[in-house]
């Protein structure tokens, strides 16, 4: 019997990636990188504490978004409104579609973001979880410039 090249899958165990904190409130874990995808999409894990603010509306210009809610209840900015969304609800964000989420109800949300293609979006996440972990507060041109170089374009809700 011929068996496919074993280079052809990547396996990752929870155990050699778990959760790791993302400020106080919340938590993730990098499923599946954009490096680890060739590219095609990045996968994340992400937990909010209850009544925790998450993302405030916002739009990518290069990469679609999903969301796909696990656990709890995560609150979605879509179409314009705040909406709330439980265990198997799925919202597909196309690029320049203005989306949030937040954990507005008592218990924790857990929840799965795709991003398509998979662009580097888990440096987002890395470099907010150090700027939160450390209590640092970015100026005004200090975050503009973070949005920037992550492709995130805020919008009023």
């Amino acid at each position: 019997m011929t068996h496919l090249d074993p280079s052809l899958v990547v396996a990752r165990p929870l155990a050699d990636n778990p959760l790791v904190s993302n400020g106080p409130t919340s938590s993730l874990r990098m499923i599946a990188p954009g490096k680890l995808t060739a590219g095609r999409f990045g996968l994340l894990e992400y937990r909010c504490a209850p009544h925790t603010p998450g993302a405030a509306p916002h739009y990518h210009s290069t990469f679609s978004e999903s969301f796909y809610v696990l656990s709890g209840e995560l609150t979605v900015y879509h179409s314009g409104r705040w909406e709330p969304f439980g265990p198997g609800d799925f919202a597909l964000v196309h690029e320049g579609g203005a989306h949030g989420f937040r954990n507005d109800g008592d218990a924790e949300a857990a929840f799965l973001i795709l991003f398509a293609p998979g662009i580097a979006r888990e440096n987002f996440f890395l470099e907010m979880a150090e700027i939160r972990r450390s209590g640092r507060v970015l100026t005004p041109e200090e975050l503009t410039a973070f949005y920037a170089r992550h492709d995130q374009v805020m919008v009023d809700s």
